[in-house]
């Protein structure tokens, strides 16, 4: 049984496909969907703090870091580009919510570190996020969506080359 997005049709394709494709398909479809809804929603739950989601999750990548890290090494860490987490980063410097370290392994390198408002921004974000997270998972069960974590974790190490894809 192949799943599709609600509402959408899977697009026109040149190769057929096995049934699995078919479904990591409509999967990838409905990821991409709900990226969008995720990143709309963080924004209107953190606009009032002076956020996006994209300064909350590079906040929360700094926040859950063990050590100061440099610019590289936190976009790594987040799966995203270099240069669009430095100009986050840049903007987050400018209002006070990161600030930077020398590195002592690196001259270029900088360290990037919360200050104690970017730690009350986060702070208050994550305060937002309980009760809304909540609310998005009243009437999921933990079971599917332990499940779908799982789903999504091993296609993410195929992506990422930790698996066998072809």
């Amino acid at each position: 049984m192949s799943i599709k997005p609600h509402g959408a049709k899977l697009p026109h394709r040149i190769a057929k496909q096995k049934p699995a494709g078919d479904a990591v398909t409509g999967l990838i479809l409905s990821v991409f969907r709900l990226n969008n809804s995720l990143l709309a929603a963080g924004d209107r739950l953190v606009e009032g703090l002076g956020l996006t989601s994209a300064r909350w999750q590079v906040l929360g990548a700094i926040a859950s870091a063990d050590r100061p890290q440099p610019v590289a090494w936190i976009a790594r860490d987040m799966g995203a580009n270099r240069q669009n987490v430095q100009r986050i980063i840049n903007d987050l410097g400018k209002a006070g919510l990161v600030a930077f370290e020398t590195n002592p392994h690196h001259r270029r390198a900088q360290l990037v570190v919360l200050t104690d408002n970017g730690k009350q921004a986060f702070d208050a974000a994550m305060r937002l996020q309980a009760p809304w997270v909540d609310g998005v998972a009243h009437g999921v069960s933990v079971k599917d969506i332990e499940t779908a974590h799982r789903v999504v974790l091993a296609l993410r190490e195929r992506l990422e080359g930790k698996g066998a894809a072809t």
